[in-house]
C-alpha cells in the first residue's frame, strides 16, 4: 500500500491466525454489577445507557471496521443499532465480565473456567491474518521478506539496523538502508498482542524471550492504541515496523 510520501509494506506471518470471538452474558447490558455497585471504569471505554434498540459492544480493534459494516446492515432491515467501541480485547472482556456490554469481542479466547465464573459463553466471529507492516523508503511492495527468527530478534531488540547481515541474507539483490529499526507495538491489551507473540514462541522460541499473552513487557520499541494507533504510527515514521 502507498501512502503519498512513502510506501509501507504488508508482511504476512502466515502461522498467525486470529479468531476473533465474541464473548456474550446470559443477562442484559447496564451500567452496575448484579449487586448494584457501580461498574468498575475501564480505560477507552465510555459506559452507555441501556436501550432496547442499541446493542452495545466493545473490545478488539481487528475486527471493528466489520462490526461497524454489519451493524449498518442490520440496523437497515431492523432498526436496531450497533455501538461498538474499539478498546482492544482486554477491555472488550473487562467491560462483558462488567456486564456493561451485550458483547465482548477478543482475539484471545477465554478460559472455560473464566467463561462459568462470570455466566458467560463464547463464539468465533472472525477469521483473519496477523501482519507486520513495514515503512522503509527504497523498499517496493513485496520486496523485503523476514523469517520469524528476524522478527523474533527484531522485536527483542537484538536486530536494530535494516541493513543488519542477517536481513540481508534472506533478501538477496535488494538493497536495505543503514537505518534503524523503529519497532513499534500494541500499547493496550490486546488479542492481537497475544496472537503474534504466541506464534513468535512457537516459531522462533530460541529468539523470543518475552513471553506470550495480550499484554507484555516489550523489550523496546514505542506503543500504539489500537491496531489503528499502531498503523497511524508506522505510516508517520519512516524506518519502522509495527
Amino acid at each position: 500500500m502507498k501512502t503519498t510520501s512513502r510506501s509501507w509494506h504488508l508482511l504476512l506471518l502466515a502461522a498467525a491466525v486470529l479468531a476473533v470471538t465474541a464473548v456474550a452474558g446470559c443477562g442484559g447490558s447496564g451500567t452496575t454489577d448484579a449487586g448494584g455497585v457501580p461498574a468498575p471504569a475501564i480505560s477507552g471505554f465510555t459506559p452507555q445507557p441501556m436501550s432496547a434498540d442499541t446493542i452495545l459492544g466493545a473490545g478488539a480493534s481487528f475486527p471493528a471496521p466489520l462490526y461497524m459494516k454489519w451493524g449498518s446492515d442490520y440496523n437497515g432491515v431492523s432498526g436496531v443499532k450497533l455501538n461498538y467501541q474499539s478498546i482492544g480485547s482486554g477491555g472488550g472482556i473487562s467491560a462483558i465480565e462488567a456486564k456493561t456490554v451485550d458483547f465482548g469481542a477478543s482475539d484471545a479466547p477465554l478460559e472455560q473456567a473464566d467463561l462459568e465464573a462470570n455466566g458467560l459463553a463464547q463464539f468465533p466471529m472472525v477469521v483473519g491474518g496477523v501482519v507486520l507492516v513495514v515503512n522503509l523508503d527504497g523498499v517496493a511492495d513485496g520486496q523485503l521478506k523476514l523469517t520469524s527468527d528476524l522478527v523474533a530478534g527484531i522485536y527483542m531488540g537484538t536486530i536494530t539496523t535494516w541493513n543488519d547481515p542477517a536481513i540481508a541474507k534472506v533478501n538477496p539483490g535488494v538493497t536495505l538502508p543503514a537505518t534503524k529499526i523503529y519497532v513499534v507495538h500494541r500499547s493496550d491489551g490486546s488479542g492481537t498482542t497475544w496472537i503474534l507473540t504466541h506464534y513468535l514462541t512457537d516459531a522462533a522460541g530460541s529468539v523470543w524471550t518475552a513471553g506470550a499473552d495480550k499484554e507484555i513487557a516489550w523489550p523496546v520499541g514505542v506503543g500504539g492504541k489500537g491496531n489503528e494507533g499502531v498503523a497511524a504510527s508506522v505510516q508517520q515514521l519512516s524506518g519502522s515496523i509495527g
